[in-house]
């Protein structure tokens, strides 16, 4: 394409206006665009050659078209295609669409003011999605919380894993902290966790918010609908993340280690970058110049622990944020209070804090304090010793005073009561309350006494003698042994006794 120059654009003036070329002769003659052949001719000052409208299938239909465009500015032309099709009209919907863009209604125009705020006057606050993070088997969102101060630009951003209100406030807290003092506004835009409702001018703000802002001793303001330039500031700073710090990034599983380099990244990047405001400096040292008008930081920072309450079931644990937390085994049934920040998860009865564990961010998993699971199974091993005793105590009482004498003695009652519930079961109650009788008038506390009295009464009354009911295959269950008579036994040893005579 030929560059065009003064003579170039002499000898197109000359050929429309004198020789009264047309436009696209021109322009097929010189080798340039047509809309160059017009900018000239504009430029100029000279009248443009009106071209003859050619006739259309849409002129009959024209005054449909624009009186309901002027009723329905934003009407897309293929509801006006159909509407002119059931009317008669038979042309195709690229032409119409052409001549509708051509005669839709436009908004008018409306300049901004580029907006100017005092040093330390005023934040502004906006949420960024940026995908997703994958944590082991949970894929969560990830979120960045942007403050930028309108003065210096300075930056701050962390990324969290959701935007719930506990998140919204730890931004605040760390923003601050970063900054070392705090904005006299902060702009948000219609942010949920910011403007709970709004009516015109009347806004109703977050209570929980409104107590962060009277802590910091700042005031929230919102941004007005569809001011771009109000809030200008964080958008820019926005787009500035994504493509500067996050595309082509790897994030990785660690949020902790992300947040560090976009910690890393605002120092090293971000704070040495050209002050909108004056080119020779750096929005650091207009940082500087702005670090003095903030407000100082209170006493404490604003508490921002997630406060949930939770229900402990029928197993000792609780479910909170997809993961399983253990608690003491005495609390099932029970309502308690947890309470979570990013690294801990804490549980709370009343006013005790009865388990802490690490915070996990994955999905399904089960956290659990080995102190309470060592409890739970001291706590059942007790409760079946408690449940044989009782039986026992049912089934012979005199077994409670047996074991009493026992206990005195320094005897293992776990491994006594569980020998005495197996003669329970092969003997039967009322058999073990008479021998335990017998052993404890003999003054004998001993469980084999007790099971070789139980083995003499029953071969006296000539009944079997079964197996130890702790053998579990049942092939050996069904055995029955049978006794000798022990007489054979008294006769063997005096034949014994007369042979050692006679030597």
């Amino acid at each position: 394409m030929k560059r065009v120059d003064a003579e170039l654009e002499a000898e197109i003036v000359r050929l429309v206006m004198a020789e009264k070329w047309r436009v696209g002769t021109v322009a097929h003659q010189l080798g340039v665009h047509h809309s160059v052949v017009r900018r000239v001719l504009r430029q100029s000052g000279l009248p443009l050659p009106k071209l003859k409208p050619r006739p259309s299938k849409v002129d009959p239909f024209m005054p449909l078209v624009i009186e309901t465009l002027e009723k329905y500015p934003t009407l897309p032309a293929s509801n006006l295609w159909r509407m002119l099709r059931e009317r008669g009209f038979d042309g195709g919907p690229s032409r119409l669409r052409e001549i509708v863009s051509m005669v839709r209604p436009r908004p008018k125009a409306e300049a901004y003011l580029r907006l100017s705020t005092l040093p330390g006057e005023q934040a502004q606050v906006d949420w960024a999605h940026f995908g997703t993070m994958q944590i082991g088997r949970a894929v969560r969102k990830l979120l960045a919380f942007v403050v930028v101060l309108s003065f210096s630009r300075k930056l701050f951003f962390r990324f969290f894993l959701d935007a719930r209100m506990p998140n919204f406030l730890r931004g605040h807290v760390e923003a601050f902290d970063t900054f070392g003092g705090v904005p006299r506004h902060l702009l948000y835009d219609n942010l949920k966790s910011a403007v709970l409702e709004r009516v015109g001018d009347a806004i109703r703000f977050n209570p929980v918010l409104l107590q962060m802002a009277a802590h910091y001793r700042t005031g929230p303001r919102a941004a007005a609908p569809g001011r771009g330039n109000e809030k200008g500031g964080v958008e820019r700073a926005i787009r500035f993340i994504r493509s500067a710090f996050f595309l082509g990034r790897e994030i990785g599983d660690d949020l902790a280690a992300l947040n560090e380099q976009a910690a890393a990244w605002c120092r090293d990047v971000a704070d040495v970058r050209r002050w909108r405001a004056d080119s020779d400096k750096t929005v650091a040292q207009a940082f500087e110049d702005e670090r003095a008008s903030l407000l100082p930081l209170p006493d404490n920072p604003f508490p921002c622990v997630e406060r949930v309450e939770v229900s402990v079931g029928k197993q000792p644990y609780v479910r909170f944020d997809r993961n399983d937390y253990s608690v003491p085994h005495e609390l099932v049934r029970r309502e308690l209070v947890l309470l979570a920040d990013l690294e801990q998860v804490r549980l709370c009865h009343g006013a005790t804090v009865v388990a802490t564990h690490t915070r996990c961010w994955d999905a399904g998993r089960t956290i659990e304090d080995k102190r309470h699971i060592r409890d739970l199974v001291e706590h059942k091993r007790q409760a079946r010793r408690h449940r044989g005793m009782n039986r026992l105590r049912h089934a012979a009482p005199t077994s409670e005073r047996f074991l009493q004498r026992a206990a005195e003695r320094g005897r293992n009652i776990g491994s006594m009561t569980a020998k005495l519930l197996e003669l329970l079961d092969a003997h039967g109650g009322t058999e073990l309350d008479a021998a335990l009788a017998e052993v404890l008038q003999r003054d004998v506390i001993h469980v084999p006494s007790v099971r070789q009295l139980l083995e003499q009464r029953r071969h006296a009354q000539g009944r079997d003698v079964p197996l130890p009911v702790s053998i579990t295959d049942p092939r050996l269950r069904r055995i029955v042994v049978r006794p000798h008579e022990l007489s054979t036994y008294d006769r063997i040893t005096k034949d014994d006794d007369d042979e050692t005579q006679d030597d």
